[in-house]
């Protein structure tokens, strides 16, 4: 009795330890960067992606979450789009922006405690963006993605710290407005957890789920005015994605609900309408992204960008 108790004290410890340190920040040298070096292939110079994760595509019109509806009225989108197994946090990620499936990322592992390495040794879309002259930056919710966070790959990233760390769509999203004040990176990622969590507690389309999503739609629309006044109006593109659904309590199995994710591109260069009849993986919004920044994707990539989605400019278009 007295050793159990012994190992539950200092796991507890270990516990607590690991979810009360301190965030992981990225914050590089500032760099000589001029719009003269960037690719004049590029359809866009400034891409957000947004992950919303554990969002199931069917929640959008159920809860009639305001600036998801527009985005795929105005956009192009999918409702069927597929992620890969395990459809879990981590792995999910790890082949959105990385353009390669679990098989050749060998990332199954989904937290800190259970991770097989410190950091996924594979290119990102933020590294390679970046080696070509474009600014970087990534917010993340959730300390699982520290692994993400290369070194040399990121101008400017944060995540929580611990083990199971995790920031509320609020902080996030108050962290993304003041760095758009001060910077105008040509790539930005964005995290948000909170529909996930309410999944986990209270199930998949539940009233908290609803709720949370309906945190989640306010910080989209506020994201999207913060980049209206960083980059300007109709001056960029914005991908809406998610890692997995869900069903119940959970998610990570081959179930249409755990696989099934939405996809939607809004704004510079999208040809609008629905994706009828496109198959869209996870692994291909790292692709569209290097694609629409007129950057070539690394040729062991599985990803292929979604051109249906996109119209070039007009030829007289003076690109900033």
């Amino acid at each position: 009795m007295r050793t159990t108790a012994t190992v539950a004290v200092v796991l507890a410890g270990v516990l607590a330890g690991g979810a009360c340190a301190k965030p992981n920040y990225i914050i590089a040298e500032p760099r000589e960067m001029s719009p003269q070096g960037w690719p004049a292939a590029r359809l866009t110079p400034h891409v957000l992606l947004v992950s919303i994760d554990g969002l199931r595509p069917d929640a959008i019109a159920t809860f009639e979450a305001p600036n998801l509806q527009r985005l795929v009225r105005e956009g192009s989108y999918s409702l069927s789009a597929t992620t890969i197994m395990p459809s879990k946090t981590l792995p999910s990620h790890t082949s959105m922006l990385t353009g390669q499936p679990p098989e050749r990322h060998q990332v199954f592992w989904n937290t800190a405690a259970s991770a097989d390495a410190d950091l996924i040794d594979l290119p990102t879309v933020f590294g390679v963006t970046r080696a070509r002259g474009y600014s970087t930056a990534a917010f993340f919710s959730k300390s699982k993605f520290q692994p993400l966070q290369q070194p040399g790959s990121l101008d400017y990233s944060q995540a929580p710290g611990g083990w199971f760390g995790r920031w509320n769509s609020e902080r996030t999203l108050a962290d993304v407005e003041k760095h758009l004040t001060a910077s105008r990176p040509n790539l930005v990622f964005v995290h948000f957890g909170d529909v996930d969590r309410a999944g986990h507690r209270e199930g998949w389309m539940s009233a908290a789920y609803g709720r949370a999503l309906d945190r989640v739609d306010a910080a989209v629309g506020r994201l999207m005015s913060a980049a209206d006044r960083s980059f300007g109006a109709g001056n960029y593109t914005i991908i809406v994605t998610a890692d997995h659904g869900g069903h119940d309590f959970d998610h990570g199995s081959d179930d249409p609900l755990d696989v099934t994710i939405p996809w939607i591109a809004w704004g510079r260069s999208v040809h609008a309408g629905p994706l009828e009849g496109t198959p869209i993986r996870t692994m291909d919004t790292a692709s569209t992204v290097l694609w629409l920044l007129g950057v070539d994707a690394p040729t062991d990539w599985m990803g292929a960008p979604v051109l249906r989605a996109f119209a070039p400019p007009p030829p007289q278009e003076q690109r900033p």
